[in-house]
């Protein structure tokens, strides 16, 4: 595979979720690329603005195995990764593997459980695999996160840990569909009753196992010059000197930054990395990796504001 059938992989899996699901452009992309860098994403935004139905859609054009798991207050670790249980018939423990185990996770409305909990799901997220009383059981190279939460609601929620969002490649904040295309989603879907299948609406698989392995390789062969890679350093170094920035990103986020440009310098086409490749990815990147200081709060600047200060003030290579 080359970076032709790269891009054009990526456009037939646009074409096939928006037969199910309405806009959402820059979600996808996101997904794109971090499917290809093995990375996993983090999105947030209001109830019905289909962060479920799209990964479910994503799932079905990709032939990935898809889980789901409900984020509760009382749920426990073992309800992911599963236990080793007591078989009375055979006398031995048996492994019930818990809905980890798939190739494409739903963790919906992730903060509305303990970080004792959500830390069951930093070996899978880091290394793609889990310890169970002392095995080790592979999850497979293509096991991803797509994890939800809902940033309106206060209630009954729990702050991610810092280990767990550096865990994620992107943290993508959706907004509510424009005036056009909610009226394409009404029209769309008003018509039916209950939740939409992304089998019944003609959603197809584009891509199996093997091609999605080709298209993850062809990302490390592309070409990241010096250049790009001294102006990531930059971008990544500035968050830990930035008077607004209390913590700034790690060594891993501009690793992962880099790899991320990469995956999106083949989405355009280019078997190169450009600096916009890494300017454009700046924002989901790094937005959950920082802690704006207690000043820059009381002042009202956010997190977007800051880092898109600090990619003004850092000198792009010619």
């Amino acid at each position: 595979m080359n970076v032709g059938e790269v891009r054009e992989l990526a456009a037939r899996l646009r074409r096939e979720i928006a037969k199910g699901v309405v806009g959402q452009d820059e979600t996808v992309t996101l997904m794109l690329i971090a499917l290809l860098a093995g990375g996993h994403v983090l999105l947030e935004g209001p109830p019905g603005t289909a962060k479920t139905f799209l990964a479910q859609c994503f799932a079905r054009a990709l032939d990935l195995h898809f889980g789901r798991i409900q984020f509760t207050p009382d749920l426990m670790p073992g309800d992911i990764v599963g236990a080793n249980l007591f078989n009375f018939q055979s006398s031995s423990f048996s492994l019930v593997r818990g809905p980890i185990f798939c190739e494409l996770l739903l963790a919906d409305e992730i903060n509305r459980t303990p970080p004792k909990t959500q830390a069951a799901l930093l070996e899978a997220m880091q290394e793609r695999r889990v310890t169970i009383d002392g095995k080790t059981h592979a999850l497979g190279d293509r096991f991803t996160v797509i994890a939800t939460q809902n940033p309106i609601e206060q209630q009954g929620v729990y702050p991610l840990p810092e280990a767990q969002l550096d865990r994620f490649l992107f943290k993508h904040t959706l907004r509510y569909p424009s005036l056009e295309e909610e009226r394409a989603i009404v029209a769309r879907h008003g018509p039916r009753a209950g939740a939409p299948d992304p089998s019944a609406i003609g959603i197809e698989t584009v891509a199996d196992a093997d091609r999605i392995a080709a298209a993850v390789a062809v990302i490390g062969q592309l070409r990241l010059a010096d250049e790009v890679v001294n102006y990531t350093v930059d971008l990544i170094r500035s968050t830990r000197e930035c008077a607004d920035i209390e913590t700034g990103a790690s060594p891993r986020a501009g690793a992962m930054l880099s790899l991320a440009a990469r995956a999106r310098a083949a989405l355009q086409g280019r078997d190169y990395v450009i600096p916009d490749d890494v300017k454009a990815l700046v924002l989901p990147a790094l937005r959950h990796r920082v802690i704006l200081s207690p000043a820059a709060e009381i002042e009202g600047r956010t997190v977007d504001q800051v880092l898109l200060d600090l990619v003004e003030r850092t000198e792009v290579p010619r």
